[in-house]
């Protein structure tokens, strides 16, 4: 164990001993719980939630308006906290790389997938001296689990082939190769040139227990024929099905899997999922009028991602435990758009998707839960400005809250004045992200970690 690591398990020791002193009766069971996530130790079941573009701001913004100010959500009931820096690395000759402080997804799941930095647009693959030009493939976390015999799965909001799902099941120089019709940029990683081929290709091909997301387009007919190998020629769902897998594309087929049926593919809609929620795009100056959001956007073949967790954990529960990534991706694209009620919306589904973890885990006490978020983004609550001479430079909504108030969420990370109903997309930021965790060996995430620590928390180091 790292010093820092000890000196906060040995504080938060300190501190429940002293509080067991003085405790009512009422407060053992959740002293208990807190002595329970103090211990080492690896768990039997580890889910790993990622929020993408989830920084501090974003919760923030959707607890206000969802609960209110006063309001709690199923975050706040992971009681270790902690900060964690993202920072990737910039393209060199090596070994040793330059910081790049502001990173993508491919470099930042890339970190807790491996345990290693990389650069930007890199799957799962060392840096090297430029983009186009591949490193070396890591080892990944679905893959040490795997090997321990644990079931393994990936869910997504996103297409599965994206960034954050693809580092746990592919290694490749760039993200955009996701589908045998996408491997232009990836020459040398094709299967006709002895590579792992596409992300698509790689997924299918490692085997995983349970796959649910969007992206139909990369595995079908659309995404292209796979070139080389044992399929040669064939689309990414038809060797799917060769290798085993049963594939759904509604709720009610999903609904329907028993544990029996594993493997699954389960690609509910052509591109990535549909929000949760609309509503306007932010706009300059004053911003959007006081409005509400829309609730009722996605449709009903497309499954929510709590439903989405849910029947992963079923899928997957069983003696020798197992590993699950829930990403929440759309944060993260509604952020870059300026759309605060995608946002929020993406958000409290992420929300209640933890919230049926830890009623798993209540049950199974022995599962580790770590919720954080991949990198930050720009949404920013600011006071409004009755006199238009304050207004925030960039892009403004204005929200009524459950408190009914107006909450004014401003987006400033991209520059020019741009198209009024068409802000230009919204960059990342550079900030620590939180991290949340509960169960054995949540308290490794107390104090400021990498996202590179992950790596060896996950697996109980």
């Amino acid at each position: 164990m790292r010093k820092g690591h000890l000196a906060a398990v040995s504080a938060a020791a300190l501190l429940l001993g002293l509080g067991l002193q003085t405790a009512h009766a009422a407060d053992k069971d959740a002293l208990d719980a807190l002595r329970a996530d103090l211990k080492a130790g690896p768990a039997k079941n580890v889910i790993l939630f990622i929020g993408d573009g989830m920084g501090v701001s974003e919760v923030t913004v959707a607890r206000y308006y969802q609960y209110g100010a006063k309001g709690r959500m199923n975050f706040d009931k992971l009681k270790f906290t902690g900060f964690q820096t993202t920072w990737s690395l910039k393209p060199g000759e090596g070994p040793t790389y330059v910081p790049d402080y502001a990173p993508d997804s491919a470099a930042t799941g890339t970190m807790w997938a491996t345990g290693r930095k990389t650069i930007d647009e890199r799957i799962s693959q060392g840096p090297s001296t430029a983009e186009n030009v591949p490193g070396k493939n890591f080892r990944t976390i679905l893959e040490v689990f795997q090997a321990q015999g644990k079931r393994v799965g990936n869910v997504s909001t996103a297409e599965i082939t994206d960034a954050t799902p693809a580092v746990l099941n592919s290694k490749m120089s760039l993200r955009g190769c996701q589908a045998p019709k996408d491997m232009a940029a990836c020459p040398t990683e094709t299967k006709a040139k002895n590579g792992l081929g596409s992300i698509a290709e790689q997924t299918v091909d490692h085997l995983v227990d349970v796959v649910l997301g969007g992206g139909r387009g990369r595995f079908d007919a659309t995404g292209g024929q796979i070139a080389g190998g044992v399929d040669n020629g064939k689309t990414v769902i038809q060797s799917a099905r060769r290798q085993g897998y049963k594939i759904v594309n509604t709720s009610t087929q999903l609904a329907a899997l028993t544990p029996a049926d594993r493997p699954v593919l389960g690609l509910f809609a052509t591109g990535n999922m549909t929000t949760e929620w609309t509503g306007p795009q932010a706009v300059p100056g004053d911003g959007v009028k006081a409005h509400e959001c829309t609730k009722s956007n996605r449709p009903s073949n497309e499954p929510s991602l709590p439903a989405m967790t849910e029947k992963a954990i079923e899928l997957l529960n069983n003696k020798n435990g197992f590993f699950l990534q829930v990403e929440g991706a759309s944060i993260d694209k509604q952020d870059h758009a300026a759309n605060a009620c995608g946002q929020i919306g993406e958000t409290v589904a992420f929300d209640r998707a933890i919230g049926v973890a830890l009623k798993f885990q209540e049950e199974n006490p022995n599962t580790l839960i770590i919720v954080t978020a991949d990198h930050s983004h720009t949404s920013q609550i600011v006071a409004e400005d009755s006199t238009g001479t304050g207004n925030p430079t960039g892009y403004s909504d204005n929200l009524i809250t459950k408190d009914g108030q107006t909450m004014r969420v401003t987006y400033g990370t991209a520059g020019g004045p741009g198209p009024v109903a068409t802000p230009p997309s919204q960059q990342h930021t550079g900030a620590v992200v939180p991290i949340w965790a509960k169960g054995p060996g949540a308290a490794k995430i107390l104090g400021t970690t990498d996202h590179t620590d992950l790596f060896k928390i996950m697996q109980g180091k």
